[in-house]
Formats: C-alpha cells, structure tokens, sequence
C-alpha cells in the first residue's frame, strides 16, 4: 500500500493509504465484538462531552438537546436487542456515533 495523506478518509482510520484495508485486518482489528458491553459508558461519556461543547459554544443548544435525545434512544435501542453492531464500524463509540448521525444528522457529527 503506498501512503496518500491527502486522500478523502472513508473510514475511521482512512486516508492513509491508497488501496483499502483488507476484510482480515479490519475483522482483527475491530474491537466492537467485545467492547460493546460498554455502550453505557461510552453513552454516559458522549453526553457529557455533548453537555461540555454546548458550554463552550461548539454546539448550540438546539444540537446538544438533540444529540442527549438521540443517545437515549440508542441506549433504549441496545437495552431492547434492536441495535445493529458493525465490525465494519470498528468499536463501540463509532457504532453508536454513526447511528447518532442518522438519526439527527450533521449535529451527530459534531460529538
């Protein structure tokens, strides 16, 4: 693989290389299998961070509200089953931080 920094990022740790990650370097890599047991962590922490940029004025109050809404529903969603995990995602945070994103769109992009 030859080395592009200033190719677009498609992936967390894209933009690096030209060619993609091999599918066996991305399944041994990925931690989600295991890390996703700390999705209340990660989701008290999101919040709080969400909670900390409002106060500084990164985010309006519009979007900390919505980002706080949005991650109740998504721990709702993991407590009930009805959350989809994703190797292709990598871990727990990027999971729940691609699905904040579609549920409320750019203002889960800023978290």
């Amino acid at each position: 693989m030859s080395h592009t920094p200033d190719a677009p990022p498609t992936e967390m740790w894209g933009g690096r290389f030209s060619e993609p990650v091999d599918a066996f370097v991305k399944a041994f890599t990925a931690s989600v299998t295991f890390d996703q047991r700390m999705y209340r962590q990660d989701i008290a922490g999101s919040k709080a961070h969400a909670q900390m940029l409002a106060k500084v004025g990164v985010l309006t109050a519009d979007e900390c509200e919505r980002i706080l809404k949005g991650l109740d529903g998504i721990l709702f969603d993991i407590e009930r089953g009805d959350f989809a995990w994703s190797v292709e995602l990598e871990d727990v945070h990027m999971n729940i931080e691609a699905r904040l994103t579609e549920r409320i769109g750019e203002a889960g992009k800023k978290l």
